[in-house]
């Protein structure tokens, strides 16, 4: 089984793709790619097993609604005006649910910047579509949706404060604490990059995090929440230890 791991950003520049070749007692990691354009991110869609993206897969339903209610002048807001209605026009349904369970909040996709990246992956979701590839956004079909600092304090990683050039101690004590809880994951050449670039080791995680989805590992939306989830995105949070990616 291969799966890919992709950092996704607005630009390729800040955008990785991580390949991870795994068999019964080990994973290796045969291929990172940092600058990846938009082919290359569908080329290793088309060629995994299972692909993990770092990116919201869609926008609030509730903010959808709000937008085009808005351009046809029949915008209706609670009694009040406050900021507690506002909370589900930014976060989606599985950005609340990650929130409750970690602790964490991912960005707004509708009210941060990463919507420009999400503009991006909404394209390449589309060509997948065009080249016989859908993406079912609840994760079950050939990408799942997952976010790496969650996926690291469930492990028990360290999962703040390792971004950017200014944190390169930080980020090589990440790959540390990451290599001593998966002794069985083989970096090989591509350990200097991973140390170097936090774009390519979140790439690598969201490849694990890619492989616990295909075991069946992760979180899934339930009830409501699917028929949310199929059109918002909904984040795949692993459920066991990372030791139990390797069989």
């Amino acid at each position: 089984m291969v799966t890919v791991g992709i950092d996704l950003a607005a630009e390729a520049v800040r955008t990785a793709v991580a390949w991870l070749d795994w068999s019964p007692d080990r994973a290796r990691l045969v291929r990172v790619e940092a600058g990846a354009d938009d082919d290359l991110i569908v080329e290793a869609v088309m060629g995994a097993s299972k692909a993990g993206i770092d990116c919201p897969l869609g926008w609030p339903d509730r903010f959808v609604d709000f937008v085009t209610a808005h351009r046809a002048g029949h915008v209706r807001v609670p009694e009040g005006l406050g900021r507690a209605w506002r909370r589900d026009l930014a976060l989606r349904v599985t950005d609340q649910v990650v929130h409750e369970q970690t602790g964490l909040t991912p960005l707004s996709v509708s009210a941060d910047r990463i919507g420009h990246a999400t503009m991006r992956c909404a394209a390449v979701l589309a060509e997948l579509a065009r080249l016989g590839r859908p993406v079912d956004r609840r994760g079950g079909g050939a990408v799942v949706e997952v976010y790496p600092a969650a996926c690291l304090k469930r492990w028990g990683l360290p999962y703040r404060g390792y971004k950017r050039t200014a944190n390169l101690t930080e980020l090589g004590r990440l790959v540390d604490r990451l290599l001593e809880a998966a002794p069985w994951l083989d970096l090989g050449a591509y350990e200097p990059l991973c140390r170097a670039s936090d774009d390519a080791t979140d790439a690598v995680v969201s490849a694990l995090a890619a492989r616990a989805s295909a075991l069946g590992l992760v979180t899934v939306p339930a009830g409501e929440q699917a028929g949310t989830a199929a059109t918002e995105g909904w984040i795949a949070l692993p459920t066991t230890p990372l030791d139990r990616l390797v069989l």
